[in-house]
């Protein structure tokens, strides 16, 4: 159907109102017209596209809703990284990253811009000939999830720009998040429904903004600022970060109004002093503020560290302390045997979600602390961090209340207890015979980086050993599709795909069945380097010490540890269940034949491996080991070498301040005679 002159031109000025509205209403807030004016509007628009289909375009006012729900999220890899950012949690350390900066640039001043640091998801939002044509979440900096339509939703965020001068090509970088009244409203919504309350506006974000279906993130009343660019091109932004923002609320983006350029760490401290006293009265969370060098030249100069830009720091707020009661202290046991005591608390809200539990640490910390039980003490909480206790109050203490002491038997399996002299830990002495080491020795022998069991999650752990299908990881090869299909939760389909896993895990290599059996101190790179050292297991079990010792990174501590494992006989018992054949009754684990070590040219050498190079770094952190070598994550004056690809970082920095050698990849694989 051919589309009238008239109803084109009458789509067009349309658009430009609605987009108007649109930006006065969520941007300024600001409107002048009524909400009946606008749906007037918006109707008329909708009645034309239906008319004349012709006329309908992605960045059409009425493209916010009504994509059909994805079944999966696709996956966006993003052409400039996504960086995080250092913290400083003090004035001093803020002075040191002025410091740097300034020594850096050789400056007795430098301007900063300045802004809080929204508490909510970071996401990247792709412009073409100012249209939205893609945006996604930060993942891990370089890959992230692809959420165009529910972004496409956000009021806030324009589907397109207007304005002078905009790039063909402008990523811009920005924080969803709930309001305080938003995340408000969105609960009194779920509760009429009798559907999940969230217990924060940052994880109502998140889960509003990975919805499969749009239109129930439609419904959400997620908002925006953007505080950044990545990729641009085929265009020309300002010299400094605050006027690049001003260029991006030029082009009708949201930008934050008081971001400000301040001068040298007496302007940072004023803006954070500012901020941390009007906290409480802002519309939204914040958890810091973050300042950035404004001058995009002295930017470039400073560079990069790692995933972090030296030219940025985030000030963060201290952590959210709250005051409460301690009801009980617990000992939980471990997958190595560790008791680790446990606060039972009077619920209180701090750092944004309910905390009943507080870690005690150890005895040491118990009595360091002298928390007993019914005392009312202060809980702290940052971020991700495990809940503490930081302090009793001690004025408020009830007479009688006793000190409390690690019990002397293990409260799961009533095995000794002991407490090995130096050690801060207390750990049950029952090994496999103890049902929390059990449990979590099994959790640990079907992860991904050790037998890879798929399908043998925690909670199905938990049932096996409950219901005694499971005393050890031997028995996991006896179970059958019928007793697992009786479980609570497991299906047929559900049980025969477990049942395959483990056929599948049968096939092992050495390395992955080492680092499986969970002796304690020997991680995935120790087992890797014992597989290679020793090239069949019956040589590791019958090592001693002294052998052992004599291999580079295995130290007196870690041999001690090897040989205690295989004097256990209950420990052989679960091996020879494992390694024997099926026709003997065993699980008839097996892996192919390891070519040991004969020759290790680099034995002896430590290595670090930084930035980016052409092959993935595992791939060389294991030609090393096999050399012989030993790759570690940081650099010290016993680095023999470091070796540094795109983009090395402070690693390379600290190499050349010790005088370690550095190598290019290159360099390297000479190295290795390859």
């Amino acid at each position: 159907m051919t589309v009238p002159a008239s109803a084109r031109k009458r789509a067009r000025e349309l658009h430009a109102q609605l987009h108007e509205h649109n930006y006065r209403y969520y941007v300024l807030d600001d409107p002048v017209i009524s909400d009946a004016q606008y749906d007037e509007l918006l109707r008329e628009l909708q009645a034309l596209e239906r008319h004349y289909p012709e006329l309908l375009s992605t960045d059409s006012p009425t493209q916010r809703i009504g994509a059909a729900p994805l079944k999966a999220f696709g996956e966006v890899r993003h052409e400039q990284r996504m960086l995080s950012l250092d913290n400083a949690f003090s004035d001093e350390e803020l002075a040191d990253f002025d410091r740097r900066v300034r020594e850096l640039l050789e400056a007795d001043t430098v301007d900063y811009a300045a802004e809080p640091k929204l508490d909510g998801l970071a996401v990247s939002l792709l412009y073409r000939d100012g249209v939205l044509v893609r945006a996604a979440t930060r993942g891990d900096g370089s890959t992230g999830e692809d959420v165009t339509q529910n972004v496409r939703t956000i009021a806030s965020v324009p589907l397109k720009l207007s304005g002078n001068r905009i790039p063909g090509t402008l990523e811009v970088r920005g924080e969803v998040y709930l309001s305080h009244q938003g995340f408000a409203a969105l609960n009194a919504q779920q509760q009429a429904a009798g559907q999940k309350i969230f217990v924060n506006p940052r994880n109502a974000a998140a889960g509003s903004l990975r919805q499969l279906d749009p239109a129930i993130t439609a419904q959400r009343p997620l908002e925006i600022y953007c505080y950044g660019v990545g990729l641009v091109d085929g265009g020309k932004l300002a010299g400094t970060h605050t006027g690049i923002l001003e260029q991006l609320r030029g082009w009708r983006l949201r930008v934050y109004q008081d971001v400000r350029c301040v001068t040298g760490l007496e302007g940072c401290t004023a803006y954070y002093r500012d901020y941390e006293q009007r906290r409480e009265q802002l519309p939204f969370d914040i958890d810091g503020v973050v300042f950035k060098v404004d001058r995009l030249d002295q930017q470039d100069v400073l560079g990069f560290v790692a995933r972090a830009p030296r030219w940025a720091i985030a000030r963060k707020f201290p952590a959210q302390q709250r005051e409460t009661v301690v009801l009980g202290i617990d000992v939980q046991v471990g997958r190595t045997g560790a008791l680790t005591p446990v606060a039972r608390l009077e619920p209180v809200f701090v750092g944004g979600v309910t905390v009943t539990n507080a870690t005690l640490h150890n005895q040491d910390e118990i009595d360091r602390k002298d928390v007993r039980v019914g005392d009312t003490v202060i809980v702290r909480r940052a971020g991700d961090v495990i809940p503490e206790v930081v302090k009793v109050n001690t004025g408020l203490r009830k007479q009688g209340a006793r000190r409390f002491h690690m019990p002397d038997r293990c409260p799961v399996c009533g095995s000794h207890v002991e407490r090995v002299e130096g050690e801060a830990v207390t750990r049950c002495s029952g090994g496999l015979y103890c049902a929390a080491q059990r449990k979590e020795g099994i959790k640990h022998f079907a992860s991904r980086k050790a037998m890879d069991i798929e399908g043998l999650g925690d909670k199905l752990v938990e049932q096996l050993v409950d219901a005694q299908l499971v005393r050890d990881v031997g028995d996991l090869y006896a179970l059958s599709v019928e007793q697992l299909a009786g479980l609570e939760r497991m299906a047929e389909k559900s049980a025969t795909n477990l049942v395959d896993a483990l056929e599948k895990s049968r096939d092992t290599t050495l390395e992955r069945f080492i680092y499986a059996l969970g002796i304690r101190e020997v991680g995935e790179a120790t087992a890797q380097i014992l597989a290679q050292q020793f090239g069949n297991f019956e040589a590791l079990m019958a090592a001693d010490t002294d052998t052992l010792q004599s291999i580079h990174d295995v130290g007196p501590v870690v041999a001690q540890r090897i040989v205690d494992f295989f004097a256990e006989q209950h420990n052989l018992d679960v091996i020879r269940k494992l390694t024997a054949g099926k026709s003997q009754g065993g699980a008839g684990l097996h892996w192919p034949a390891v070519k040991k070590s004969a020759h290790a040219p680099l034995a002896g050498k430590t290595f670090v491996i930084t930035g980016t190079l052409s092959m993935p770094r595992d791939e060389l952190k294991k030609r090393l080991q096999a050399a012989g070598a030993r790759v570690a994550g940081s650099v010290s004056k016993k680095t023999d070498y470091v070796v540094v690809g795109d983009d090395p970082g402070s690693k390379y920095d600290k190499a050349v301040e010790l005088g370690v050698e550095v190598l290019d990849e290159a360099g390297c694989l000479q190295l290795l005679g390859e």
